[in-house]
């Protein structure tokens, strides 16, 4: 044995005999001649191609994070390795991720997250006793006091309590379910898993679903993986993008042709557009869905950015309820919020709500089986949302810094959002609407024939090839209106306001620049 070792230790192995009397080294120069004649076999073709994966996944796109994107990201790379371009740093104004740009994080949600992340922390002076009382009611609320745990498919019961509170509040008293409150993955999590369960049928039987144009492209990629029909309703660019149900009745008629309708989803404020809905057309929404027995989705993730002093949110729950039981007891609506939004800019920890109502009680057994799928939405963000609807009142320690700081950041966007609107349309072939609300500016910009024509040569659509465009020459990364619909003929990009103010102005007198010698090169 010590012998063998030794051999091991000199790279030697002692010569052993196989089964027929042969030395295992001469077997194993046998085998490798054997495998040294044998043909060379070519390689197992693949099993997943892009010819036999899922074909709806394959439909997919969203344009937030698309080509351009891409590219920016390309352009970042070629910088950091001393590649000279004509700008020194790319500023992505594609997607509305405000802490990215700058923003800096409401204090007391940090210092609740960081209590609930951290319990030690629990015992400091540095916290103030507000924001102990919270991170305490909701670690007792999860397993074994900690973050860490899973939770109820639904959410942390305490913290649908909480949401439920504030949808009461919000609403002037209209009464809200703890029940009726689904916990989700950020608000984008909620609307796939309502469409799942909506979508269904073959043929002209297929679920339709009613989109607004311009839209969220959330919606169409959600719709393309659900192999559903997606119905176009075109909000009205020259009346501030305003909502008509003359254009919801014209949608829906030309869709029963091809599918069954029984969506409709409405965005407010406005993603990309900016509008803010009118309490008058949020009644006209209800009334049509209510003849046309459609499933109402709210999207209302941006119900804290509103900036024009003549505009009001009205959330779809409050009206319906308003307008009596003949609607509040039978209209099925579905409303979704977000911690990724409004002042609060927290998209990281992906936190939101939906609430649900008039849902029949065996689809609600089916929609917690659903969620069940995926055990529970991470509980950080739960812990998130929690803050964000159970902030500092009056009377505590917290609430003034708060307050100041909520109010900063959206006077902030207020004033970014008016001075884009006039930036813009000082421009000769850009027109923008006001900013009513959300984070987003939608100009439409002209595009001439020759520029057109340069598109199609690069097999780009003409937005895709302006923003491309605009992307190499100054480092801006604007999101093309094609991503998001818009009318045939007409074109547009989607840039965020989120910038700090000086950026934005460098941002917007480049995009200026960019424009005016855009059309000169292509006149």
């Amino acid at each position: 044995m010590q012998r063998a070792a030794a051999l091991v230790r000199r790279g030697c192995c002692p010569r052993t005999l196989g089964p027929w009397g042969r030395s295992q080294s001469s077997a194993a120069a046998e085998a490798s001649a054997v495998l040294k004649v044998r043909p060379e076999r070519s390689r197992r073709e693949r099993i997943l191609t892009l010819e036999s994966m899922n074909p709806q996944v394959k439909a997919v796109e969203y344009a937030v994070r698309g080509p351009i994107v891409l590219k920016a990201g390309e352009i970042e790379l070629e910088l950091q390795r001393g590649i000279k371009k004509p700008f020194t740093e790319v500023i992505r104004a594609n997607i509305g991720d405000a802490q990215a740009m700058g923003q800096q994080p409401i204090t007391f949600l940090r210092q609740v997250m960081a209590l609930c992340t951290y319990p030690n922390l629990l015992d400091s002076p540095s916290f103030p006793e507000d924001a102990k009382k919270r991170a305490r009611r909701i670690l007792q609320a999860c397993g074994g006091n900690s973050l860490g745990s899973y939770s109820a498919s639904q959410g942390v019961n305490c913290i649908r309590e909480d949401v439920a509170a504030y949808i009461t509040r919000r609403d002037g008293g209209v009464p809200a379910d703890p029940d009726n409150i689904y916990l989700t993955t950020g608000a984008s999590d909620g609307i796939s898993t309502i469409l799942k369960i909506l979508v269904s049928g073959g043929g002209k039987s297929r679920t339709g679903v009613m989109i607004p144009i311009p839209q969220y492209p959330l919606y169409s990629a959600v719709i393309s993986e659900l192999d559903a029909i997606q119905v176009n309703y075109y909000l009205d660019e020259d009346n501030c993008w305003a909502l008509n149900v003359n254009e919801l009745r014209r949608a829906l008629q030309q869709a029963k042709e091809h599918c069954n309708p029984k969506v409709l989803c409405i965005i407010n404020p406005g993603n990309p557009t900016g509008q803010v809905q009118s309490r008058k057309c949020i009644e006209d929404v209800i009334h049509f869905a209510w003849e046309e027995k459609l499933f109402l989705l709210a999207d209302e993730v941006y119900q804290d950015n509103v900036y024009s002093p003549d505009c009001k949110f009205h959330s779809f729950k409050k009206v319906l309820y308003e307008m009596g039981p003949e609607y509040s007891s039978n209209v099925e609506l579905a409303s979704f919020h977000s911690t990724s939004k409004g002042y609060m800019g927290e998209c990281g920890y992906r936190g939101g709500y939906m609430e649900v109502i008039n849902l029949h009680p065996e689809i609600k057994g089916q929609l917690v089986k659903l969620l069940s799928v995926r055990l529970c939405p991470p509980v950080s963000g739960q812990a998130a949302m929690d803050i964000v609807v159970n902030p500092p009142v009056p009377g505590e320690e917290s609430f003034e810094q708060f307050s100041r700081e909520k109010e900063s950041v959206l006077g902030n966007l207020a004033k970014k959002a008016k001075l884009t609107e006039d930036m813009f349309n000082q421009v000769p072939g850009i027109h923008c609407n006001p900013l009513m609300g959300a984070m987003y500016a939608f100009p439409r910009i002209f595009i001439p024939a020759k520029a057109m024509e340069a598109a199609q040569a690069h097999k780009m659509a003409p937005d895709m090839f302006y923003c491309m465009k605009l992307l190499e020459e100054t480092g801006i990364c604007v999101v093309p209106g094609s991503g998001f619909g818009q009318r045939e003929g007409t074109y547009h990009f989607r840039m965020t306001i989120l910038p700090p103010v000086e950026k934005l102005k460098t941002v917007l007198q480049k995009v200026k620049d960019f424009h005016i010698k855009f059309l000169e090169k292509y006149a």
